[in-house]
């Protein structure tokens, strides 16, 4: 038994409840876990998204759908905000055939340098929530996969767009982001802050699949007080992140 229950990791990979295999059918083994509802709800108002399945919890039915790039079929679903959730939604995507993933989405800035809308591609999370110690054993820090850090990468040089790769501190207490806790997260070199990272990553490896993630710069989060920058009002810059993750995931091999 050791002194904090977070830190007495099973490593077991069958649980007492286990997500149900094909929840959805026929699903792409390839996606977008996209945050931004304000594009999704344009792009199936448009006819470009066309709905396969859903994901549910208490909030209610969250649909799956299905999109054609390139002469592929990849998926894309919202992730669920929070790490439990999110990792929870991952997990039944996983166990429905899905392989390799991008996620898109906002953070807060911790770094004044990371201006408003500037995409940042996460190269590590600081693991500061719960979910991923369930899938890690612990550590301070947990990693993507470095072919869904390429496929990015690779994405936003072939669109000619500025990116900066980073680190993120991923809380599950955004009303617990204090002075001398960004302080911190700062001297580790973290320059955004966000809610899910860590443990899409954390269970990402456990479960053996390919997984990136980028963020654009929203809020910021400094000590003179709280800027929301307008964070979630760029429209543009939302789509744009989107189809540069669809983009993405046609690169992964």
């Amino acid at each position: 038994m050791a002194d904090y229950p977070i830190l007495e990791f099973d490593p077991d990979t069958s649980a007492i409840l286990n997500p149900h295999p094909n929840m959805i059918k026929n699903l792409p083994t390839t996606g977008v876990l996209c945050f931004f509802q304000d594009v999704l709800e344009k792009l199936v108002g448009n006819g470009v998204l066309t709905e396969i399945g859903e994901l549910g919890s208490e909030i209610g039915r969250n649909p799956v759908y299905k999109i054609t790039y390139q002469e592929k079929e990849f998926f894309v679903a919202h992730p669920g905000v929070g790490a439990p959730l999110s990792g929870g939604f991952l997990e039944e995507l996983i166990a429905s055939g899905g392989q390799a993933f991008i996620a898109c989405g906002g953070c807060g800035v911790l770094d004044k340098k990371i201006v408003a809308g500037h995409p940042v591609i996460l190269t590590a999370a600081v693991r500061d929530e719960g979910t991923s110690y369930h899938y890690l054993p612990p550590s301070r820090e947990v990693t993507p996969h470095m072919e869904g850090i390429k496929v990015l990468e690779e994405a936003f040089q072939s669109a000619g767009l500025p990116f900066h790769l980073g680190k993120a501190w991923t809380t599950d207490g955004l009303y617990r982001e204090t002075v001398k806790k960004r302080e911190l997260r700062l001297a580790e070199g973290c320059e955004v802050v966000e809610m899910e990272a860590s443990a899409f990553f954390a269970v990402a490896q456990f479960r053996k699949v390919k997984f990136g993630q980028v963020v654009y710069g929203g809020d910021l989060v400094v000590p003179e007080g709280w800027d929301s920058r307008r964070w979630n009002s760029r429209g543009s810059v939302r789509e744009e992140l989107f189809w540069l993750a669809l983009d993405a995931c046609s690169r992964y091999q």
